[in-house]
Formats: structure tokens, sequence, C-alpha cells
């Protein structure tokens, strides 16, 4: 039994990771149809702009935080204005994987370039980085923040996207652009607010799950398929699918990696298969 929950424990802090990084290209995929494979780039440059924070101008964790995402959001503007506007509404997914996996190569050469092959350390404070006991077991306390912040986003954006005007205006820019643009909808400025919320939960993400997935030159390719499969088997666009698959899949991996590590992430992959055999749009995916 104790070995059972502390497996479901370290599952529930992985599969929290999974989600904050990857719901940001779940809702780039599934309400604003782009295939942006450039995410992954963008959780790096968050953990790059964290680690410097923290490092060399010395402010508080939460602070670094903030200037991640900001920042991340902010070097993403070029690339949106520049490329990815030319790829809303108007563009093959063929199209949409050779720009921004061009993106994510560019990306990769210049933090290779400028901050060299070896990986960030993003240093945690001294009351994230202790043991917490639960009586059962002691546990990272960084770790049930990475749970704590999960649980916040995923009900944030609910509300953010099912409840408020923005969400409305947000599914009424993809699923039909010429009329929204003729019921006075700023299309582009919902296309442009959407991206930079991707951008920035990626950035966050890519923070908050440094301790799991460190932050290196190549991030983006070694995690790249990761993300993917997270949205692959949650279904694009699904808030609750995207948290469902990073629990279950968080659990298929512990849990392989606990009773069997000499398989490596063949559990993982298994579990991937098994459910995009039985569910095709995923766990709970938008049909088109």
């Amino acid at each position: 039994m104790l070995t059972a929950l502390s497996i479901l424990l370290d599952a529930i802090s992985y599969g929290m990771v999974l989600f904050t990084i990857s719901i940001g290209l779940s809702i780039m995929m599934g309400l604003m149809r782009v295939v942006n494979l450039a995410h992954g780039a963008f959780a790096m440059i968050g953990g790059y702009l964290a680690s410097y924070a923290l490092k060399t101008l010395g402010v508080s964790y939460p602070i670094a935080i903030i200037m991640a995402v900001v920042g991340t959001i902010i070097i993403s503007i070029p690339f949106e204005v520049l490329l990815y506007r030319r790829i809303y509404r108007h563009s093959d997914a063929l199209t949409q994987l050779l720009l921004t996996i061009g993106i994510t190569f560019v990306i990769i050469g210049l933090a290779n370039f400028t901050l060299g092959p070896t990986s960030k350390p993003i240093p945690l404070p001294a009351a994230l980085s202790g043991p917490f006991d639960l009586g059962f077991r002691m546990i990272a306390t960084h770790r049930l923040l990475v749970i704590a912040c999960g649980l916040v986003t995923a009900l944030a954006l609910w509300l953010l996207i099912d409840k408020t005007e923005f969400g409305v205006r947000m599914r009424a820019a993809v699923d039909n652009g010429d009329m929204a643009e003729s019921l006075g909808i700023r299309t582009q400025w919902i296309y442009s607010a959407t991206f930079a919320l991707a951008v920035g939960l990626a950035a966050f993400g890519g923070v908050l799950g440094a301790e799991m997935l460190p932050i290196e030159p190549f991030y983006a390719l070694r995690y790249m398929v990761t993300f993917l499969v997270v949205v692959s088997v949650g279904g694009a666009g699904s808030i609750l699918g995207a948290l469902s698959a990073s629990l279950f899949l968080g659990l298929a991996d512990t849990t392989g990696k606990y009773l069997a590590p000499e398989f490596g992430e063949f559990f993982f992959y298994l579990a991937v298969i098994l459910t995009v055999f039985l569910f095709p749009r995923g766990l709970l995916g938008r049909a088109h």
C-alpha cells in the first residue's frame, strides 16, 4: 500500500508537470488549429530566463516566474507577427510543421551558441527545496507546489475559455473567422492574445517542471514528442482531456519506472498506443 501511494503521488506530480507545459500546445492545436512544434522551445526560453533571473539578478522565485513568463511572451512577439500570422486559418498542417520545426532549430541554435551546451539549473528557495512529511513518506515541497499550480491552471483556463466573453470570441474566430469579423470581432487580436497565452503557459510549465525536465539547449527536441503525445492522448483543445492524459501517462510512466526500470519509457508509449487505438480523437477531443 505504501508503494502504491508513493507511485500515485509521484505520478500526480509528474503528470502535473506534463499538463502545465502541454496545455498551451493543446490550446494552439485544438482551438487555434496550429500545429506548433516550437512550443517546447518557448518552454525552454522560460526556463533560461528564470535561471538568469534567480542566479544573476538574485530575485525571488515568484518574481523569476513572472519575469520568465512575461519575457518569453515578449521574445515570441516577432515570431508571432512575422511568421505565425502567416499560418493562421489559411495554412495546411505540413506548412505549419515545417515552419514551427524551423523556428525550433533556430531557437536551439541560438541557445547553444549564446548560453553553451550545459543545462541551466533553476535554484529553489529554501521553503520549496526541503522535504515535506506526509506521514507515509517524505516528498519535495516543490512537487506539492507543482500539483497545486496544475490544478489552479486547469480551473483558470476552464473559466477563461468556457465561461468568459474572450473564450466565446476565440471559438468564434477559429470556427468561422470571416463571420466573426463581420460581427465586429477583431480576430487578429484574438489570435495574438491566444498565442501569447499559450506561450506564457509554456514558459510557466518550463520553469515549474525544470526539476523533472531539466532545461538545456536541446530541451525542445528532447521533449517535443512527449508534449505532442499528451495532446494526442487527451484530445486537442480539451482542458480536462489534457489533464486526464497527463495524469494517466504520468501514472503509466512512473509505475513502469518503479516496478521495471530496465524497460525505460516502454510503458509510457504502450499506454499511448492503447489509448490512441481505443480513442482516435483522444480521451476528450473536440470534433471538428
